[in-house]
């Protein structure tokens, strides 16, 4: 069974609503420079993105965190021998701050879960490491990610199991622009996190707030609570060191 995250233990876990790497996400950003400082090297992960021009994904997020302070360098996984790499997961295992970008929420799951790569993010950030994901990438740090359940009704999704750092619980982004209108086809248990584009739940080791440009919505047990930015988020679970 999976522990609770130790306030001392795990580093700062940021789930962004997507719209990543544009102004509108430097309250989040900032604090994540801050707790990547000293502590290793920052990678970018692209895997969201492998059939979606990862490489422009990857100089939007250097370029980015560049302005920001931070160095970032790409953690080349693309494909499922990538992620069986023990090069790869080594430098993950070391890194002080990862980021998975957004893209395809069912790719991302396919190609990290169970992976030597994804053994040594969820290992680095145990270890105080910061995490961060966008869109895509924030669903995928979930227990479950929603993948689209009928063609071609995009707004209908079903859960399937993620990684797994936040149990119990899906992220549905860009819920402003069009997240709110999605549908879930299948466990209505989960915890809905409807997290805004530009905007991010974070944890921080004593509890989730909402930082950025919108709000987090928590939908649970048929009601709905509207977490703005610098406010705590009440009803996330706490991430969890598998």
């Amino acid at each position: 069974m999976p522990e609770r995250a130790d306030p001392g233990g795990p580093g700062l876990l940021v789930l962004n609503g997507g719209d990543g790497f544009h102004p509108g996400n430097e309250a989040q950003d900032r604090e994540l420079v801050t707790a990547a400082a000293g502590r290793g090297p920052a990678y970018v992960l692209p895997t969201a993105a492998a059939r979606q021009r990862s490489d422009l994904a990857v100089a939007t997020a250097t370029r980015w965190f560049g302005a920001l302070g931070l160095s970032l360098e790409e953690l080349p996984v693309l494909r499922r021998q990538d992620v069986q790499s023990a090069e790869l997961a080594g430098r993950a295992r070391a890194a002080g701050f990862l980021y998975l970008v957004g893209g395809d929420p069912g790719f991302v799951v396919r190609i990290l879960a169970g992976s030597r790569v994804w053994e040594s993010i969820a290992l680095a950030w145990a270890g105080g490491a910061a995490l961060a994901g966008s869109s895509a990438g924030a669903m995928a740090l979930c227990s479950h990610s929603l993948v689209m359940a009928r063609w071609p009704r995009h707004e209908v999704r079903r859960p399937v199991p993620a990684l797994g750092l936040v149990p119990g619980a899906v992220v549905v982004p860009h819920y402003e622009r069009f997240g709110s209108r999605w549908t879930m086809d299948g466990d209505a248990g989960l915890v809905v996190l409807g997290i805004d584009e530009r905007t991010a739940a974070v944890w921080d080791g004593a509890g989730w707030r909402a930082a950025g440009a919108g709000a987090v919505t928590v939908l649970r047990e048929g009601a709905a609570q509207v977490f703005p930015a610098g406010t705590a988020c009440q009803g996330i679970p706490a991430p969890v060191v598998t």
